[in-house]
Protein backbone atom coordinates (compact mmCIF):
# COMPACT_ATOMS: atom_id res chain seq x y z
CA UNK A 1 0.00 0.00 0.00
CA UNK A 2 1.44 3.40 -0.98
CA UNK A 3 2.23 6.26 1.37
CA UNK A 4 -0.68 8.18 -0.13
CA UNK A 5 -3.12 5.43 0.84
CA UNK A 6 -1.56 4.91 4.26
CA UNK A 7 -1.72 8.62 5.08
CA UNK A 8 -5.37 9.06 4.11
CA UNK A 9 -7.38 9.70 7.26
CA UNK A 10 -9.89 12.20 5.86
CA UNK A 11 -13.47 11.02 5.16
CA UNK A 12 -14.77 11.77 1.64
CA UNK A 13 -17.03 14.63 2.75
CA UNK A 14 -14.28 16.46 4.68
CA UNK A 15 -12.43 19.16 2.85
CA UNK A 16 -8.83 19.90 2.12
CA UNK A 17 -7.22 21.77 5.01
CA UNK A 18 -10.44 21.40 6.97
CA UNK A 19 -12.66 23.28 4.53
CA UNK A 20 -15.76 21.97 2.79
CA UNK A 21 -15.33 20.22 -0.53
CA UNK A 22 -17.23 21.33 -3.59
CA UNK A 23 -19.04 19.11 -6.06
CA UNK A 24 -22.30 18.12 -4.35
CA UNK A 25 -24.86 16.97 -6.94
CA UNK A 26 -28.60 17.01 -6.27
CA UNK A 27 -30.96 15.41 -8.77
CA UNK A 28 -34.61 16.24 -8.08
CA UNK A 29 -37.45 14.34 -9.76
CA UNK A 30 -35.76 14.39 -13.17
CA UNK A 31 -37.63 13.14 -16.22
CA UNK A 32 -36.16 12.84 -19.71
CA UNK A 33 -38.40 12.01 -22.66
CA UNK A 34 -36.91 11.78 -26.14
CA UNK A 35 -39.12 12.96 -29.00
CA UNK A 36 -42.01 13.96 -26.69
CA UNK A 37 -44.24 14.87 -29.63
CA UNK A 38 -43.49 11.69 -31.54
CA UNK A 39 -42.33 8.32 -30.23
CA UNK A 40 -42.17 9.73 -26.67
CA UNK A 41 -39.43 7.42 -25.36
CA UNK A 42 -38.98 7.93 -21.62
CA UNK A 43 -35.33 7.42 -20.66
CA UNK A 44 -35.38 8.75 -17.08
CA UNK A 45 -38.45 8.49 -14.84
CA UNK A 46 -38.75 10.85 -11.84
CA UNK A 47 -35.17 10.18 -10.71
CA UNK A 48 -33.97 11.73 -7.44
CA UNK A 49 -30.48 11.32 -6.00
CA UNK A 50 -28.17 13.25 -3.66
CA UNK A 51 -24.40 12.83 -4.12
CA UNK A 52 -22.29 14.50 -1.41
CA UNK A 53 -19.16 16.39 -2.41
CA UNK A 54 -16.14 14.11 -2.58
CA UNK A 55 -18.11 10.88 -2.97
CA UNK A 56 -17.40 8.13 -5.48
CA UNK A 57 -20.93 7.26 -6.60
CA UNK A 58 -21.17 4.16 -8.80
CA UNK A 59 -24.16 3.84 -11.14
CA UNK A 60 -25.10 0.34 -12.31
CA UNK A 61 -28.05 -0.98 -14.28
CA UNK A 62 -29.06 -2.78 -17.48
CA UNK A 63 -27.74 -1.62 -20.85
CA UNK A 64 -29.89 1.11 -22.34
CA UNK A 65 -31.70 1.88 -19.10
CA UNK A 66 -30.90 5.62 -19.17
CA UNK A 67 -27.71 5.89 -17.10
CA UNK A 68 -25.77 7.76 -19.78
CA UNK A 69 -28.76 10.02 -20.42
CA UNK A 70 -28.55 11.11 -16.79
CA UNK A 71 -24.78 11.65 -17.02
CA UNK A 72 -25.21 13.73 -20.18
CA UNK A 73 -27.77 15.94 -18.46
CA UNK A 74 -25.36 16.60 -15.57
CA UNK A 75 -22.58 17.32 -18.06
CA UNK A 76 -24.76 19.76 -20.00
CA UNK A 77 -24.87 17.78 -23.24
CA UNK A 78 -28.67 17.76 -23.42
CA UNK A 79 -31.76 19.09 -21.71
CA UNK A 80 -34.17 17.38 -19.33
CA UNK A 81 -37.94 17.29 -19.72
CA UNK A 82 -38.75 18.13 -16.11
CA UNK A 83 -37.18 18.19 -12.67
CA UNK A 84 -33.99 19.94 -11.57
CA UNK A 85 -30.28 19.23 -11.26
CA UNK A 86 -28.11 21.26 -8.88
CA UNK A 87 -24.36 21.52 -8.39
CA UNK A 88 -23.41 22.94 -5.00
CA UNK A 89 -26.96 24.30 -4.66
CA UNK A 90 -26.71 26.19 -7.96
CA UNK A 91 -29.26 25.22 -10.60
CA UNK A 92 -27.65 23.50 -13.58
CA UNK A 93 -30.85 22.70 -15.41
CA UNK A 94 -34.55 22.57 -14.69
CA UNK A 95 -37.37 23.68 -16.99
CA UNK A 96 -38.55 26.34 -17.37
CA UNK A 97 -35.96 28.43 -15.48
CA UNK A 98 -32.90 26.80 -17.04
CA UNK A 99 -33.84 24.06 -19.49
CA UNK A 100 -30.26 22.99 -20.29
CA UNK A 101 -26.98 23.16 -18.41
CA UNK A 102 -23.97 24.46 -20.29
CA UNK A 103 -20.88 22.22 -20.41
CA UNK A 104 -18.14 23.63 -18.22
CA UNK A 105 -14.75 22.97 -16.67
CA UNK A 106 -16.45 22.23 -13.34
CA UNK A 107 -17.84 18.97 -14.80
CA UNK A 108 -15.45 16.90 -16.94
CA UNK A 109 -16.47 13.71 -18.77
CA UNK A 110 -14.04 10.82 -19.23
CA UNK A 111 -15.49 9.00 -22.21
CA UNK A 112 -15.62 5.28 -22.88
CA UNK A 113 -13.66 5.46 -26.14
CA UNK A 114 -11.07 8.04 -25.14
CA UNK A 115 -10.60 11.59 -26.35
CA UNK A 116 -6.86 12.32 -26.39
CA UNK A 117 -5.44 14.16 -29.37
CA UNK A 118 -3.23 11.55 -31.09
CA UNK A 119 -1.01 14.20 -32.69
CA UNK A 120 -0.15 15.81 -29.34
CA UNK A 121 2.27 14.44 -26.75
CA UNK A 122 0.87 13.27 -23.45
CA UNK A 123 1.99 16.41 -21.64
CA UNK A 124 0.55 18.62 -24.39
CA UNK A 125 -2.76 16.75 -24.01
CA UNK A 126 -2.69 17.32 -20.25
CA UNK A 127 -1.88 21.02 -20.70
CA UNK A 128 -4.46 21.62 -23.43
CA UNK A 129 -7.40 22.79 -21.27
CA UNK A 130 -5.53 25.40 -19.23
CA UNK A 131 -3.72 26.59 -22.38
CA UNK A 132 -7.10 27.27 -24.01
CA UNK A 133 -8.36 29.05 -20.89
CA UNK A 134 -5.32 31.31 -20.79
CA UNK A 135 -5.50 31.89 -17.03
CA UNK A 136 -1.93 30.74 -16.33
CA UNK A 137 1.38 31.28 -18.07
CA UNK A 138 2.74 28.52 -20.27
CA UNK A 139 5.51 27.88 -17.72
CA UNK A 140 3.00 27.55 -14.87
CA UNK A 141 0.79 25.21 -16.91
CA UNK A 142 3.61 22.85 -17.82
CA UNK A 143 5.01 22.84 -14.29
CA UNK A 144 1.56 21.89 -13.03
CA UNK A 145 1.19 19.27 -15.78
CA UNK A 146 4.52 17.62 -14.88
CA UNK A 147 3.62 17.62 -11.19
CA UNK A 148 0.20 16.07 -11.61
CA UNK A 149 1.53 13.51 -14.11
CA UNK A 150 4.23 12.54 -11.60
CA UNK A 151 1.59 12.12 -8.88
CA UNK A 152 -0.31 9.79 -11.21
CA UNK A 153 2.73 7.64 -11.98
CA UNK A 154 3.20 9.06 -15.48
CA UNK A 155 6.75 10.39 -15.14
CA UNK A 156 8.77 9.42 -18.19
CA UNK A 157 5.76 9.37 -20.52
CA UNK A 158 5.38 13.15 -20.88
CA UNK A 159 6.82 13.32 -24.40
CA UNK A 160 5.34 10.08 -25.69
CA UNK A 161 2.29 10.27 -27.94
CA UNK A 162 -0.91 8.46 -26.87
CA UNK A 163 -0.33 5.73 -29.45
CA UNK A 164 3.08 4.97 -27.96
CA UNK A 165 1.83 3.96 -24.50
CA UNK A 166 -0.49 1.23 -23.24
CA UNK A 167 -4.25 1.59 -23.10
CA UNK A 168 -4.08 1.74 -19.32
CA UNK A 169 -1.60 4.62 -19.38
CA UNK A 170 -3.74 6.46 -21.95
CA UNK A 171 -6.69 6.20 -19.59
CA UNK A 172 -4.54 7.61 -16.81
CA UNK A 173 -3.45 10.52 -19.02
CA UNK A 174 -7.13 11.28 -19.72
CA UNK A 175 -7.96 11.42 -16.02
CA UNK A 176 -4.98 13.67 -15.33
CA UNK A 177 -5.98 15.92 -18.23
CA UNK A 178 -9.43 16.24 -16.68
CA UNK A 179 -7.98 17.07 -13.26
CA UNK A 180 -5.80 19.84 -14.75
CA UNK A 181 -8.98 21.91 -15.04
CA UNK A 182 -9.63 21.47 -11.30
CA UNK A 183 -13.22 20.25 -11.83
CA UNK A 184 -15.74 19.81 -9.06
CA UNK A 185 -17.04 16.59 -10.64
CA UNK A 186 -15.59 13.85 -12.82
CA UNK A 187 -18.17 11.99 -14.91
CA UNK A 188 -17.07 8.52 -16.04
CA UNK A 189 -19.00 6.56 -18.67
CA UNK A 190 -17.58 3.02 -18.49
CA UNK A 191 -14.00 4.25 -18.95
CA UNK A 192 -12.38 0.82 -18.43
CA UNK A 193 -14.84 -1.27 -20.44
CA UNK A 194 -12.35 -2.13 -23.20
CA UNK A 195 -9.48 -3.04 -20.85
CA UNK A 196 -8.52 -6.59 -19.94
CA UNK A 197 -9.12 -7.64 -16.35
CA UNK A 198 -5.48 -7.34 -15.25
CA UNK A 199 -5.05 -3.84 -16.70
CA UNK A 200 -8.41 -2.86 -15.26
CA UNK A 201 -7.38 -3.92 -11.75
CA UNK A 202 -4.24 -1.78 -12.00
CA UNK A 203 -6.31 1.15 -13.24
CA UNK A 204 -8.73 0.82 -10.33
CA UNK A 205 -5.93 1.21 -7.82
CA UNK A 206 -4.43 4.04 -9.88
CA UNK A 207 -7.77 5.87 -9.91
CA UNK A 208 -8.04 5.57 -6.13
CA UNK A 209 -4.49 6.87 -5.74
CA UNK A 210 -5.42 9.91 -7.86
CA UNK A 211 -8.72 10.33 -5.98
CA UNK A 212 -7.04 10.25 -2.56
CA UNK A 213 -4.86 13.17 -3.66
CA UNK A 214 -7.63 15.23 -5.27
CA UNK A 215 -10.91 14.28 -3.52
CA UNK A 216 -13.08 15.26 -6.49
CA UNK A 217 -16.69 14.02 -6.69
CA UNK A 218 -16.97 11.04 -9.06
CA UNK A 219 -20.14 9.95 -10.90
CA UNK A 220 -19.14 6.61 -12.45
CA UNK A 221 -21.27 4.44 -14.76
CA UNK A 222 -20.28 0.79 -15.03
CA UNK A 223 -21.62 -2.69 -15.76
CA UNK A 224 -18.76 -4.28 -13.81
CA UNK A 225 -20.07 -5.06 -10.32
CA UNK A 226 -16.62 -5.90 -8.95
CA UNK A 227 -15.46 -2.48 -10.14
CA UNK A 228 -18.50 -0.79 -8.61
CA UNK A 229 -18.01 -2.30 -5.17
CA UNK A 230 -14.23 -1.92 -5.13
CA UNK A 231 -14.26 1.78 -6.05
CA UNK A 232 -17.48 3.20 -4.69
CA UNK A 233 -18.65 4.77 -1.47
CA UNK A 234 -22.19 4.00 -2.67
CA UNK A 235 -23.82 1.94 -5.42
CA UNK A 236 -26.95 3.24 -7.10
CA UNK A 237 -28.72 0.35 -8.80
CA UNK A 238 -30.97 1.66 -11.56
CA UNK A 239 -34.15 0.10 -12.85
CA UNK A 240 -34.56 -1.02 -16.44
CA UNK A 241 -35.67 1.80 -18.75
CA UNK A 242 -36.89 4.30 -17.81
CA UNK A 243 -34.23 4.57 -15.14
CA UNK A 244 -34.58 5.65 -11.56
CA UNK A 245 -32.87 4.33 -8.41
CA UNK A 246 -34.08 0.85 -7.47
CA UNK A 247 -31.83 0.66 -4.42
CA UNK A 248 -28.87 2.60 -3.01
CA UNK A 249 -26.26 0.49 -1.21
CA UNK A 250 -23.63 1.91 1.11
CA UNK A 251 -20.30 0.21 0.51
CA UNK A 252 -19.25 0.08 4.14
CA UNK A 253 -15.71 -1.12 3.43
CA UNK A 254 -13.29 1.49 4.76
CA UNK A 255 -11.17 3.62 2.47
CA UNK A 256 -8.30 3.55 1.60
CA UNK A 257 -8.72 0.26 -0.25
CA UNK A 258 -6.54 -2.17 -2.12
CA UNK A 259 -7.41 -5.45 -3.80
CA UNK A 260 -7.24 -7.41 -0.55
CA UNK A 261 -10.84 -6.26 0.10
CA UNK A 262 -12.00 -8.67 -2.63
CA UNK A 263 -11.41 -11.58 -0.26
CA UNK A 264 -13.35 -10.04 2.63
CA UNK A 265 -16.65 -11.43 3.85
CA UNK A 266 -18.35 -8.03 3.55
CA UNK A 267 -17.27 -7.69 -0.08
CA UNK A 268 -18.85 -11.06 -0.92
CA UNK A 269 -22.06 -10.07 0.87
CA UNK A 270 -22.27 -6.83 -1.09
CA UNK A 271 -21.57 -8.66 -4.34
CA UNK A 272 -24.32 -11.22 -3.68
CA UNK A 273 -26.84 -8.50 -2.88
CA UNK A 274 -25.89 -6.42 -5.93
CA UNK A 275 -25.90 -9.33 -8.37
CA UNK A 276 -29.42 -10.31 -7.34
CA UNK A 277 -30.80 -6.78 -7.72
CA UNK A 278 -29.11 -6.13 -11.08
CA UNK A 279 -30.17 -9.53 -12.41
CA UNK A 280 -33.81 -8.72 -11.63
CA UNK A 281 -33.62 -5.56 -13.74
CA UNK A 282 -31.65 -7.26 -16.51
CA UNK A 283 -34.43 -9.85 -16.88
CA UNK A 284 -37.01 -7.07 -17.11
CA UNK A 285 -34.96 -5.30 -19.78
CA UNK A 286 -34.55 -8.53 -21.75
CA UNK A 287 -38.29 -9.27 -21.63
CA UNK A 288 -39.13 -5.72 -22.72
CA UNK A 289 -36.69 -6.01 -25.59
CA UNK A 290 -38.26 -9.25 -26.77
CA UNK A 291 -41.70 -7.66 -26.75
CA UNK A 292 -40.51 -4.56 -28.57
CA UNK A 293 -38.68 -6.65 -31.18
Amino acid sequence: MSAVMQDLKVPPQAGKAGGALKGAIRIEDVVKIYDPEGAAVMAVDHCSLDIPAGEICMIVGPSGCGKTTLLNAIAGFHSITSGKIYLDNELLCGPPEKPMAQPGADRIVVFQNGALFPWKSNIDNVAFGPMMQGKLSKKEIYEKARSIMADAGLSGTEHNFPGEVSSGLRRRVEIVRALMNEPKVLLFDEPYRALDSLTKSVMHEALLEIYYKNKVTIFFITHDLEEAIFLGHRLVIMTSRPCKPKKIIDVDIPHPRDYSVLTSTRYRQLMDETVELVHEEAKKAFSAGEKEG
